[in-house]
């Protein structure tokens, strides 16, 4: 085993792996177990009761984080004629046609999200096997195939966040940083939670929560309360 430092050896004493924490408190942990160099991301690891294998067990879908993710979300834009000025009017990034198709192509990836307009897809269905491993491969159910450019590009910028169930059920989603209060990252988990039971795919059958566990992405694994957190009401909720 690797010899841990004293740094992660100190955030470890301060969870009790045995436990299920109430989910504030959890997330004040995270942040005092957040001690790297540098502004850590809040990560969520949520096991489901599903097996993406099947077509009606899959998750893929987006949630709009109300408190942001705490980074500059850089959007590239696949379009042509007068939606490629539109795109760069709404502050896309990067915007193209073909040659933008050629750049990615080449191993160009300066961008967090990729949005395509639907005409473009026939075209931007080659860069697949490049994209759908990294999670940017466009797609209407992630709302990056759109034409509704201006929209997208400005919810993805704010805070709008692609995520999906990998092969073994397991979602994985940054939902914030570790300089949030923890109140902040608490009204983004929750948006998470409620994003994931209402899109609960239909093949879904008995429990579908299995755990949650959140960390700073340098610090230990901190079990969350499902329950708790399912049933937590947010100031504005009703």
């Amino acid at each position: 085993m690797p010899k841990l430092s004293k740094r992660i050896k100190a955030a470890l004493e301060k969870v009790d792996q045995d436990r299920a924490y109430e989910p504030l408190e959890a997330l004040t942990l995270l942040k005092e177990t957040a001690t790297a160099k540098f502004n850590e991301s809040a990560e969520a690891h949520i096991r489901l009761g599903i097996d993406p294998k099947y077509t009606d067990q899959q998750l893929r879908t987006t949630v709009s984080l109300p408190k942001g993710t705490g980074q500059e979300i850089r959007v590239a834009v696949i379009a042509r004629g007068e939606k490629v000025q539109e795109a760069s009017n709404a502050g896309a990034d990067i915007v193209g046609s073909e040659e933008l198709i050629d750049e990615i192509q080449k191993g160009m990836m300066d961008f967090e999200v990729l949005i395509a307009t639907p005409d473009m897809m026939p075209k931007v269905a080659k860069l697949g096997r490049l994209l759908g491993p990294r999670g940017l491969m466009p797609s209407p159910k992630g709302g990056t195939v759109t034409a509704d450019l201006e929209t997208a590009i400005n919810e993805f910028k704010a805070g709008k966040l692609e995520f999906r169930a990998d092969r073994t059920g397991i979602v994985h989603v940054m939902f914030g940083k570790a300089s949030f209060s923890p109140e902040d990252l608490l009204a983004n988990l929750k948006a998470l939670q409620e994003t994931i039971d209402r899109q609960r795919p239909s093949g879904a059958k008995g429990r579908y929560w299995r755990s949650v566990f959140v960390s700073a992405s340098m610090g230990p694994s901190i079990q969350i309360d499902i329950s708790a957190l399912r049933d937590l009401k947010l100031e504005g909720q009703v």
